[in-house]
């Protein structure tokens, strides 16, 4: 069974984007009637957390067996599309870990390089920073640690912008140069801590190895290969994507002006997190994408996907799962589960790859906040829901969005 509650948790205003429905009673989109009972948890689940806008998509074997959308937008009421594009925060980071190891498979780089002498970076502030290998910025072992540093770099823009005395908005190039000059939180390789910095750099590395910037390696050689076409780096208006919905606000991290915007849209620079989670998509085509993790797409083989998904020097959780390559990972039986969220106001997302071939995958425009029912349970609920399943559909829908 996965357990979503191993991966560590990465006001008043709503966005004026015109009549939102109550939750999301318009559907899109086909649902074979041996998966009625997923459908029907989805709509559940919807109307208890009052979500506007959504998607499920289910395949089975390498075939997309359900594909649909929830809800309306808008002062058009537009139907939310399987193919509808919503940011799926930090659901990126296998697609990142992903193009870090199609470029390994190309002979063009080696999980035991140091990030430091990829990039030129800085030894001053901690020579320590030499031993961040690939793997261990992969793993979330590079020794950078938010909460006994008291802040996650990818969200921390005032800050920066203060320390550095640059103006807003800050840029990637900003934030290393913040965050280099500051000693790590622990040795590298010996402790595991959730951090986007890790991925911020891994995009770097691809970047220089590759000489492409980051979103067309990746477009280039890990999505178009499979047919993925649609996923973009979101922008920091969302334009083209469903809108985001949070109760949050923030002064505006995209100019000095100090106005309190909506969370979603201005409280964080979407920009600089590309990497790390500045990926927008539809449900289907996630997962579409975690066919690469069966070893049998052009894009990595076998030892490759297996190389990226190992355990790593620090061992398993307490729980028996380890992070690798994007992902949670546990053994069950003689395959793996994978899974992974993605969260950020107004962004939650869920994707799993399970041991006996099911891939499954939900959008929503607002995640879990204060006083609102609990979303981390979803992703057990519906491994399980689908494990239940005794007969599934034959057709494969995959040529209606491919």
């Amino acid at each position: 069974m996965i357990t979503r509650r191993t991966l560590l948790t990465i006001g008043a205003a709503t966005l004026a984007l015109g009549a939102l429905p109550a939750h999301a009673d318009a559907v899109t989109g086909a649902v074979p009637e041996e998966l009625a009972s997923l459908d029907a948890m989805m709509r559940t689940f919807l109307a208890e957390r009052n979500i506007s806008c959504a998607q499920l998509a289910v395949a089975k074997a390498g075939r997309l067996v359900l594909a649909r959308g929830y809800g309306s937008y808008g002062q058009a009421n537009t139907p939310v599309q399987p193919t509808s594009l919503f940011r799926v925060a930090s659901l990126s980071k296998h697609i990142t870990a992903v193009a870090i190891m199609r470029l390994v498979q190309e002979g063009r780089l080696r999980l035991s390089d140091s990030v430091a002498d990829l990039l030129g970076l800085s030894l001053a502030a901690d020579p320590r920073l030499v031993t961040v290998s690939v793997r261990r910025l992969l793993q979330h072992l590079g020794g950078w640690d938010k909460t006994a540093a008291g802040r996650d770099y990818l969200f921390s823009d005032h800050v920066i912008a203060a320390e550095l005395d640059v103006p807003l908005p800050i840029g990637v190039e900003h934030i290393l140069r913040y965050a280099t000059s500051r000693p790590l939180d622990h040795d590298p390789g010996t402790r595991y801590s959730y951090n986007n910095y890790n991925f911020l750099l891994l995009g770097r590395v691809i970047e220089k190895v590759s000489g492409l910037d980051y979103a067309t390696y990746v477009q280039s050689k890990v999505m178009r290969p499979l047919g993925v076409t649609r996923p973009r780096l979101t922008s920091n208006p969302g334009t083209g994507e469903v809108p985001y919905l949070s109760n949050y606000t923030a002064k505006t991290v995209l100019d000095d002006s100090g106005k309190v915007v909506p969370y979603p849209y201005g409280g964080s620079n979407y920009a600089n997190f590309d990497a790390a989670g500045g990926w927008a998509a539809s449900a289907v085509d996630l997962v579409r994408l975690t066919r690469i993790f069966d070893g049998t797409t052009s894009v990595l083989s076998p030892a490759s996907v297996s190389a990226l998904l190992a355990k790593p020097e620090t061992g398993s959780f307490e729980s028996g799962a380890w992070y690798g390559g994007g992902w949670l990972i546990r053994s069950m039986g003689s395959g793996l589960n994978l899974w992974h969220s993605g969260s950020m106001p107004g962004a939650f997302a869920v994707l799993s790859r399970t041991y006996n071939g099911i891939a499954l995958c939900a959008t929503f425009n607002r995640r879990e906040e204060s006083g609102s029912p609990d979303f981390d349970a979803f992703l057990d609920e519906l491994y399980n829901a689908a494990q239940a399943i005794k007969t599934w559909p034959a057709d494969d829908l995959s040529s209606q969005y491919f």
